[in-house]
């Protein structure tokens, strides 16, 4: 996975994340879409976050998959 900066994080648009209210679970290219993927479910197992939240950043999350598939 690409190393991400604080730098280049702070200056990625809201719209690059999973949770762009509180700027979680950054999805801007393929490698941080599936760790947000994996993230999300291991914070759902622990508790952490609901299982509708998990689904809406997959559903984030492989948008930005199927779009780097047709690259």
């Amino acid at each position: 996975m690409a190393t991400l900066t604080a730098k280049k994080r702070n200056s990625l648009p809201s719209s690059a994340f999973a949770e762009p209210k509180s700027r979680k679970y950054p999805i801007y290219d393929k490698s941080h879409a599936q760790n947000a993927k994996a993230r999300a479910s291991q914070m759902e197992e622990k508790g952490r976050i609901s299982a509708s939240m998990k689904d809406r950043i997959d559903a984030k999350a492989n948008k930005v998959l199927h779009r780097s598939k047709k690259k």
